[in-house]
């Protein structure tokens, strides 16, 4: 294990590093919150890629190729669908608004102060995020070397919170390309057809394996809506992901970039539905589907590589804790705190607010254990709350200010409701809070007066890509 050991503490050191010198390029509050909205199509597709394959996509991923076959898939499909609808249909209107944050563009849209309403919101998604990535990585770091879980969070969440807050989002991009080669090559190049040859190809899959493992819809009906309502729709509408839609040179840029990470997710959902199921065959009695990964990177591969594999696991882990780090930090100070509390609106504010919400996101990490129901209650309420004010707002003219409040409210407490009523992990939270939110942003626009012909038409013109 030493020369694993090796390969993992330099890529650790070498984020670092990349951080450290990302720190010389955030000269601009625009460099630091969205890489001075100047990336081309291979750094966009990269860190886009980096951010919605976390360790969920990667080592709940494989878990669930081990229980359920190829319809393991599902969630990080889901995930690719949700990157794919976004670039095709929103990611051009998105660039030309050429605004931070999500709440700010319902701000413009809606002619009025929405932000402290859907700000509140979206900082908890994006802190809860980040908590359940930064837990997630601990784990590789508990396996390895033996560490409490505490230790590994503090370790693990120190390192990702400095170069977070040295560079920003310059030394967030930089990192996520390099997490997106390893994790590219780790998982795809490397573990992948290592564990297709070790149980004699995919035939030897079909002939060692159930015939459900290899049927689609195997993880059942209600779990693949749940998946496409929850990760499809806030794929669409979370700052973690806007904010990298910002970072794009021009709108071609973040379509066609989105559309090749959104591919790449697709590639990356069979691949681990495949390894999981190759490990199914090897080790068939795991008691924990999630020890999945680890057991297959372990009883497979040798020294060298196994280390670049577990960094892989790794890279997925911080390059989403990172990104949710910033986009949490970009709400906090651009649309909840006011701006003397930090020192005002540029980068050093920036570095104070993303340095702070980076100890909060280590001391709940620490306390917080049941991490599928923390994501579940952060994705509830973004979608449940903001998803319908948020899509009607770019598609709807008549929607109202007052109407998007209106259905943010409802949905939200209906989300809070139907959790308390039904549990954390049901599914009746999602479905009846987007129809509560529906219901209420529809006939409380109607039965309200139209946004301002000024508002909508200084609405348009900035969707057109007037200066912002």
């Amino acid at each position: 294990m030493a020369l694993d050991y090796v390969v993992i503490a330099a890529y650790v050191l070498g984020m670092v590093g990349v951080g450290w010198w990302g720190m010389r390029r955030a000269t601009t509050r625009s460099d630091y919150l969205v890489a001075g909205r100047r990336l081309g199509w291979a750094m966009y597709s990269g860190t886009m890629s980096a951010v919605v394959l976390g360790g969920a996509s990667t080592i709940g991923g494989i878990a669930l190729g081990y229980r359920f076959g190829v319809s393991g898939a599902w969630l990080v499909f889901t995930i690719g669908l949700g990157i794919l609808a976004l670039s095709a249909f929103f990611a051009r209107r998105i660039v030309r608004l050429r605004v931070y944050t999500v709440p700010e563009m319902l701000d413009l849209r809606y002619g009025g102060s929405t932000s402290m309403v859907s700000g509140v919101v979206m900082w908890g998604y994006t802190l809860m995020l980040s908590v359940t990535s930064t837990i997630a990585y601990a784990t590789v770091f508990e396996v390895l070397f033996g560490l409490p879980k505490a230790a590994g969070v503090v370790i693990g969440g120190v390192i990702v919170v400095l170069y977070s807050a040295l560079g920003g989002m310059w030394s967030i991009t930089l990192t996520d390309i390099v997490q997106f080669i390893v994790k590219t090559v780790g998982i795809l190049l490397v573990l992948l057809p290592t564990a297709l040859v070790a149980v004699g190809g995919f035939g030897g899959l079909q002939a060692k394996l159930p015939a459900s493992y290899f049927d689609v819809g195997s993880i059942g009906t209600g779990r693949i809506v749940t998946y496409l309502l929850i990760y499809v729709f806030g794929l669409l509408i979370g700052q973690d992901i806007w904010q990298r839609v910002f970072t794009a040179r021009t709108p071609r840029v973040a379509t066609a970039g989105g559309l090749t990470s959104g591919l790449y997710c697709v590639v990356y959902a069979v691949a681990g539905a495949l390894i999981g199921s190759a490990a199914r065959v090897l080790y068939p009695t795991l008691a924990n589907p999630d020890d999945a990964f680890a057991t297959i990177v372990t009883g497979l591969l040798p020294a060298g590589l196994r280390g670049l594999v577990l960094a892989a696991a790794l890279a997925a882990m911080m390059s989403t804790a990172s990104g949710a780090l910033i986009a949490c930090s970009t709400v906090a100070q651009n649309d909840i705190l006011p701006k003397r509390l930090l020192g005002g609106d540029g980068v050093r504010a920036n570095r104070v607010a993303t340095l702070a919400l980076g100890v909060v996101v280590i001391l709940i990490a620490i306390i917080v254990d049941d991490v599928v129901a923390a994501l579940t209650v952060a994705y509830n309420l973004l979608v449940g709350g903001l998803l319908v004010a948020i899509i009607g707002g770019l598609l709807w003219k008549r929607g109202t200010r007052v109407g998007a409040m209106a259905s943010m409210i409802a949905g939200a407490v209906t989300v809070v409701a139907c959790m308390l009523a039904f549990g954390l992990l049901a599914d009746e939270p999602i479905y009846y809070g987007l129809l509560a939110s529906l219901a209420v942003y529809v006939v409380v626009s109607l039965a309200t007066p139209r946004t301002a012909d000024s508002v909508l038409h200084s609405w348009e013109q900035r969707l057109a890509g007037a200066t912002a």
